[in-house]
């Protein structure tokens, strides 16, 4: 099949290389030159594993097409994608101005019947929006208002792991339209789709507006898992609980699960925090209120500051003199998407008290770079106080401590020795719990994750269990003095 793709940015690059990778002809559209020329040239403009070498592999077969000419565009494919950015306007509703532009476009210069696809995550009534746009533009024309249909064929792919996802679907949810082109527009799908559907059907059709409020619930159903943990993770801190044994304990729950259940310093990214925020806005524009939505976002935004907190608890408010590693920048691994990385508000709140930054990031430090620069933009002395290090070694050298911020596998297992040798005191304020806190002792560190606490507090707890058998020893000891 023949399809476009409009917008090169996360969505729409997976999309048009895995659709490529099955064998149809993809025209990806971008308005912007400097990254069209890249990846004519067989670049990537982002970090995701194995997209380069699906770019590259279907450049070759000429299955791929990368340009700026909008009129070709739309001309090319008998599907329009529609993955452009829906980023969010200052109160937190999605912005959909370049949606919409795509739509116009797409009015403007087709000249016979069209599948128009919004992959990009949009509120609840945008395909009505684009819908109306497509047919004024038609009208406009002197051509025939109903020559297209609009589909919902939202995206589910997380970053680092995009390409499995897209061709490994959970599920793939087609949102159509109840009249003879939309009967039309979900043939066309279901044939596009028909490979990922071989040994047992993944699509699930609906109406449109279901398909589009699919998406944001089921994002904000794994952000309340995230926000959730976390409270419970704070919580365990307080009253010496481990939070991977509750993990564990509700996780083997198969009504619960285990995914989505680790604490950590919040989530961030370019789907969950808009999305949140989106859905809430979404309800308040038709007189409903998402409290819990409300309660999620917020409780997100606390965790951020989680490190920090134990930071100034151990330290003080003022970090003057103290020097700080992180390992970890961008929001996830294999991704070096920086777009509301728990690790720039930690950043920021560790300079403004005065301390000293060393960071170290396996792909995301060219991203972090431009992002704490924007974070600095009202204290940009500051930035003197942080540097980037290629090795995470060198990146611990003389600090007072080592903070996670982000579970790169390289993390997982490193020369403690040697990490004991580069810093300055061995300790480790873990943001991810990616290691096992007795291992970690044993080692020689002080060490401190989210809801570890009992663990961390070994200490006392074997000055508590030297006293249950002191106690024991007496009451032996008396009963058989008595006898």
């Amino acid at each position: 099949m023949k399809i476009t793709v409009i917008g090169t940015g996360y969505v729409g690059l997976v999309t048009g290389a895995c659709l490529a990778e099955q064998g149809n002809h993809v025209f990806c559209l971008d308005v912007n030159p400097e990254k069209i020329n890249i990846l004519n040239a067989g670049g990537v403009p982002i970090y995701e594993p194995g997209l380069k070498e699906i770019i590259e592999r279907n450049l070759s077969y000429g299955r791929l097409i990368f340009s700026t000419d909008i009129a070709a565009a739309v001309a090319y494919g008998d599907i329009q994608f529609i993955a452009v950015g829906t980023p969010p306007s200052e109160d937190g509703s999605a912005d959909l101005n370049y949606v919409l532009q795509a739509a116009k476009q797409i009015g403007q210069h087709m000249n016979r019947f069209k599948v128009v696809v919004n992959k990009s995550t949009v509120p609840v009534g945008t395909a009505d929006k684009v819908t109306e746009v497509i047919a004024q533009e038609l009208l406009n024309r002197g051509l025939p208002s109903e020559n297209f249909s609009v589909i919902s064929n939202p995206e589910f792919l997380k970053e680092g792991a995009a390409i499995e996802d897209f061709m490994r679907p959970d599920r793939i949810v087609i949102g159509s339209q109840a009249n003879a082109a939309g009967y039309a527009a979900k043939e066309m799908m279901k044939q596009l789709y028909a490979p990922f559907n071989r040994h047992h059907e993944r699509t699930y059709y609906m109406d449109v507006r279901s398909a589009e409020l699919t998406k944001y619930a089921a994002n904000a159903m794994l952000a309340t898992r995230i926000s959730f943990m976390n409270e419970i993770a704070n919580l365990a801190d307080v009253l010496g609980a481990d939070i991977e044994s509750v993990r564990q304990g509700i996780g083997s729950d198969s009504r619960i699960g285990y995914s989505f259940l680790y604490a950590g310093t919040g989530y961030g990214g370019s789907c969950f925090p808009k999305d949140v925020s989106a859905l809430a806005k979404i309800a308040e524009h038709h007189g409903q209120e998402l409290k819990l939505i409300k309660a999620v976002e917020e409780v997100n935004e606390a965790q951020k500051n989680v490190l920090v907190k134990k930071i100034t608890r151990r330290y003080g408010e003022d970090l003057s003199g103290k020097t700080f590693c992180l390992w970890g920048l961008a929001f996830k691994p294999n991704t070096d998407d920086m777009r509301e990385a728990p690790s720039r508000v930690v950043i920021r709140n560790l300079l403004m008290r005065g301390a000293q930054i060393r960071v170290h990031d396996p792909v995301a430090m060219t991203e972090a770079r431009h992002a704490i620069q924007l974070d600095m933009a009202d204290q940009t002395e500051l930035l003197q106080y942080l540097s980037f290090h290629e090795d995470p070694l060198v990146a611990a050298e003389s600090a007072d401590a080592l903070l996670i911020m982000t579970e790169w596998k390289s993390f997982r297992s490193p020369d403690f020795h040697s990490l004991k040798q580069s810093l300055a005191h061995p300790v480790i304020f873990d943001g991810r719990n990616i290691y096992d806190p007795q291992l970690i002792l044993d080692q020689g560190f002080e060490y401190e994750g989210i809801g570890r606490k009992t663990v961390l507090e070994s200490g006392y707890l074997k000055g508590f269990e030297l006293l249950q058998n002191q106690s024991l020893n007496h009451a032996v000891t008396g009963q058989m003095t008595q006898h």
